[in-house]
């Protein structure tokens, strides 16, 4: 549980250092302007970081699976070697999938107008200023967002189906409310990062007429929320966490 925390905290901090030095450049220093490269950069890897995290997910889901289904099982199915591999197959599904709809990016000619409607560089928002077709950046994005974003999410909701069948199982009603109280942190993680994706990418591909100002704030919301969210979830629901920050206070405190 911890390893995948860990990987989905490192994602969190991603998409963070990510987005955040050219918002604060625009909001608070007035530079409105970004390398073309630079953006094209940015672009891979808030797309990469964002099926990374769906994928974290999915990955904290089974977890939960396996560890209210089949709980004395635990330890010999998530062995190291086995997380370690989920780990690198998330990572390389995130950054390998992105590359087709990133590359024409840096060949595409350029001659609509120059300005983004955010203060950083969605590919929905890049392609659309290119003079070219553009057709197979539109239906790769279309596509990979239904196989990732709501393929996981179906997947996610179908295994909790399964825990909850398994929970409702359970002779005692204390161990039922102890293993559904395991699930809630997790749960609460999966409703904030798919509400924010999956409503930016509506708003993007079918929102021509609605207002600029709810353009700007979906991608604010999802870029902004789940980062600030997830960590506190996690640090309310989890024992450890809470006695880790405690310590590390108190610790402060003595100096």
């Amino acid at each position: 549980m911890y390893s995948f925390l860990a990987m989905l905290a490192g994602t969190d901090l991603g998409i963070t250092l990510n987005t955040m030095p050219t918002i604060l450049c625009v909001l608070m220093l007035d530079r409105t302007e970004i390398a073309q490269s630079a953006c094209f950069t940015q672009s891979y890897f808030i797309l990469s970081l964002a099926i990374i995290e769906s994928d974290v997910l999915l990955a904290m889901t089974y977890d939960s699976f396996i560890a209210i289904g089949t709980p004395l099982k635990y330890n010999s199915i998530l062995i190291s070697s086995r997380v370690l591999k989920v780990g690198l197959g998330v990572l390389v599904r995130g950054f390998v999938s992105i590359v087709p709809p990133i590359l024409p990016l840096y060949w595409f000619p350029y001659c609509h107008s120059h300005v983004l409607s955010h203060a950083f560089c969605l590919h929905q928002d890049v392609m659309k200023l290119a003079c070219a077709d553009i057709t197979f950046n539109r239906l790769y994005s279309v596509v990979l967002v239904a196989l990732t974003f709501f393929l996981d999410a179906l997947v996610i909701l179908f295994s909790y189906i399964l825990i909850l069948k398994t929970v409702m199982g359970t002779a005692s009603g204390e161990e039922r409310a102890k293993a559904l109280n395991t699930c809630v942190s997790h749960i609460s993680c999966v409703l904030v990062f798919y509400i924010a994706v999956i409503g930016l990418t509506f708003i993007h591909q079918f929102g021509k007429h609605v207002p600029h100002v709810v353009h700007i704030t979906t991608s604010y919301l999802y870029f902004l929320f789940p980062p600030f969210m997830n960590p506190i979830i996690y640090s309310i629901k989890t024992k450890q966490i809470q006695k880790s920050i405690i310590h590390l206070f108190s610790m402060h405190s003595r100096v």
